[in-house]
């Protein structure tokens, strides 16, 4: 559960959402490039990078001198799968309460 909650408190801030976003339409990015039209700085991107490394949304590897980040697809898939159990359960209850309502 707490891997669960650290996944989603990542993807939860508005300029990680948006690295996820350009990783998964984009393939493997430098920070260099990664940057480039975010509107914050290069350091603030290396910080949000390690946070999302860190519950395994992103991985990264050194190509020389440069770092390259790609998103964890099967990650990504994990808190998709956890959404839709959660979501099936709230339609669950919902039905439940319909027909009790209703009945």
């Amino acid at each position: 559960m707490r891997s669960s909650a650290q996944l989603f408190a990542a993807l939860g801030d508005e300029t990680r959402l948006r690295l996820v976003t350009r990783l998964s339409g984009g393939g493997p990015m430098s920070i260099a490039r990664l940057t480039e039209g975010a509107g914050v700085t290069r350091q603030a991107i290396s910080k949000h990078l390690r946070v999302m490394e860190g519950t395994g949304l992103v991985r990264c590897t050194k190509k020389g001198r440069e770092s390259v980040w790609q998103l964890n697809q099967k990650r990504l898939d994990y808190a998709r799968r956890y959404l839709d159990t959660i979501s099936k359960q709230w339609d669950d209850r919902l039905e439940r309460l319909r027909e009790l309502v209703e009945g």
